[in-house]
């Protein structure tokens, strides 16, 4: 078998210090990876829920002259292709990266794999915390995708409960558009997390979704939550 090879480093701001204060990309033959410590964070064999989750939420966008849709996260860029795919010609997506070097990563050796998103001119890189957007003007975004964790109970870093607590969600709720539509991605379900969406304002709903085609594993979860 062929072993894996780590190409690069990056310190994740904010983050405390030990094995989890920075991401580090691998690559095994045609495989990439990113990890965390000795965690996996994504892969580029199993990408189906990220890409689901995108073209779920944004089925209410599809008739929208020019949507603006908020993706956190970019990990390998299948979130935002999956979007792009779906978009109108004048939609704009902003995609909130708080790692600089994972925008370096997609525009260089993960570029290929999702085939080139970050060259679609609807699309730009917000490098900084999503949390600070969804904290600005009401009423701007007609979707919000967040995948920057492992969801709601298995944040990255300390910071990012604030994303899935009550005073989050209501942030959230103001940010987006009358009919908007949040969806949040999660490694598995948390009955917590979906109660406050409800005390949040959102009409809810869990999707499980598999990471392959036809995979059998354990499902991941998405929660939509419509405004």
């Amino acid at each position: 078998m062929i072993p894996w090879k780590q190409l690069a480093s990056a310190p994740i701001p904010g983050a405390p210090a030990g094995d989890a204060s920075a991401l580090t990309l691998w690559q095994r033959g045609a495989e990439f990876s990113i990890r965390i410590g000795p965690m996996t964070l994504m892969t580029s064999r199993e990408h189906a829920s990220e890409e689901a989750l995108a073209a779920r939420a944004l089925e209410r966008c599809r008739e929208k002259r020019a949507p603006h849709v908020l993706i956190g996260g970019l990990g390998m860029g299948y979130t935002l292709a999956a979007a792009l795919r779906v978009l109108p010609a004048r939609a704009e997506v902003v995609v909130a990266e708080l790692v600089p070097a994972v925008e370096e990563w997609n525009r260089g050796p993960l570029s290929h794999l999702a085939g080139h998103p970050l060259r679609d001119p609807r699309a730009c890189v917000h490098i900084g915390d999503v949390s600070a957007l969804l904290r600005g003007p009401v009423g701007v975004w007609d979707a919000a995708l967040l995948d920057v964790d492992n969801g709601p109970s298995a944040t990255i870093r300390d910071a990012n409960a604030r994303l899935y607590s009550d005073s989050g969600l209501l942030d959230v709720h103001a940010a987006l558009r009358p009919g908007g539509v949040l969806a949040v991605w999660s490694s598995q379900s948390d009955a917590g997390f979906a109660k406050r969406l409800r005390r949040a304002g959102f009409r809810d709903e869990e999707l499980r979704l598999p990471t392959r085609p036809g995979q059998k594993a354990k499902p991941h979860a998405v929660w939509m939550g419509l405004r």
